[in-house]
């Protein structure tokens, strides 16, 4: 009975031995993190807001015929600037021209007729103070007068119409500004108000149209009077810059009740002919919270869930804040809340820490310093 206690007691003497004798150290705390940090400065920050918008001519008119008829003339090469009052366009005139005489020879036939009723009449007035004549023809000739009165009336008003559709035969530029390409060629039938003969439209100057949420109606109006050149830019489809500065012409007269929106038309000159109509650009508007502001790398920031936040060095200790950005200026960014100046702001490293990590000023592991790189390249 002895032996058999001993045997089953001896395994568990070793199995305890074992595990006191292979009984490892607890680990200890995390390194500390390498990593390099900047401060926070406040500096000169001037950025715009972008708005998609289209270049539009501040006046443009369809050319249309007045009267019927047949394309005679074309007195014009398509493309170019016209003058205003310059000839565009013929249309058979010689119906109108004929129609034009006829009524000012009845004009002449009216005022003829007038000038006998009138002869008439003080001819009848001697006779009927002598009682020369009856009553009747004294008053008769004067209803004729009165009549020859209203028939030379409408022949003067047929010979303004007949005046104004042959002035409709020669079309002319309302406007200085360049012509489109012709729809029509010599020979073409062309009806009254409906056959589209051309476009005109001015150049110079030249708007762009945008269209604003209508929370931002009450900043454009305040723009409207602004006199600074750099409050309006407009960018180009090719990327660049147009040189010279625009000003707000126009706000439309109400929001759109669908979209919320509403229309403004930005004025540029454009006496170099860049501009044209139908162009597409984006325009940049100075944003009214330019000036002082905090810039940091743009590298130290990073997004979860739509929010943005930095690492930020407080002795030996990472902190993680919350930020709110503003726009991005090349490599740097704005930031609008959550950093005071001279926050140590880490910029590499930060993405093996957690907030209130140790942490330790230099480079992160792999990564050899400045001046060793800059030693390594003798």
């Amino acid at each position: 009975m002895k032996h058999n206690y001993i045997y089953w007691l001896a395994p568990i003497i070793i199995l305890t031995w074992s595990a006191c004798g292979n009984k490892q150290p607890q680990a200890g705390p995390p390194p500390a993190t390498p990593v390099n940090v900047t401060e926070a400065k406040k500096a000169e920050s001037v950025y715009y807001d972008s708005y998609q918008g289209i270049v539009v001519a501040l006046n443009n008119v369809e050319l249309r015929s007045q009267v019927p008829g047949f394309i005679t003339g074309i007195f014009f090469k398509e493309g170019e600037v016209v003058q205003k009052g310059k000839a565009l366009y013929e249309i058979d005139r010689r119906k109108y021209l004929a129609a034009y005489q006829q009524a000012q020879a009845n004009v002449l036939s009216a005022k003829a007729n007038l000038v006998k009723a009138q002869k008439d009449i003080d001819r009848y007035n001697m006779l009927l103070k002598n009682d020369a004549i009856a009553r009747q023809t004294v008053d008769q000739a004067l209803a004729a007068f009165e009549t020859s009165k209203g028939q030379v009336a409408v022949a003067v008003a047929a010979l303004e119409s007949a005046r104004t559709d042959l002035s409709y035969a020669t079309i002319t530029a309302p406007f200085t500004g360049r012509i489109g390409i012709s729809q029509v060629r010599l020979g073409s039938q062309v009806s009254s108000g409906t056959t589209l003969l051309n476009t005109i439209s001015t150049e110079n100057p030249i708007g762009i149209d945008v269209v604003i949420n209508e929370q931002d109606i009450e900043r454009f109006y305040k723009l409207q009077s602004s006199t600074n050149d750099t409050t309006f830019k407009l960018k180009l489809s090719n990327g660049s810059m147009y040189d010279k500065p625009g000003k707000i012409v126009a706000i439309d007269r109400g929001v759109n009740n669908q979209t919320g929106s509403i229309k403004v038309r930005v004025q540029f000159t454009n006496d170099k002919d860049v501009l044209r109509d139908g162009m597409s650009g984006v325009l940049q508007v100075l944003n009214n919270q330019s000036g002082d502001r905090i810039l940091i790398p743009y590298k130290s920031v990073t997004e979860q869930m739509g929010e943005f936040f930095v690492f930020t060095a407080k002795d030996t200790i990472a902190l993680q804040k919350k930020v709110v950005l503003g726009p991005r200026i090349q490599d740097k960014v704005i930031v609008m809340d959550g950093l005071e100046v001279g926050d140590k702001v880490i910029t590499e490293g930060f993405q093996r820490l957690r907030d209130s990590g140790k942490i330790t000023l230099g480079p992160p592991p792999g990564q050899a310093a400045p001046e060793m790189k800059k030693g390594a390249g003798k």
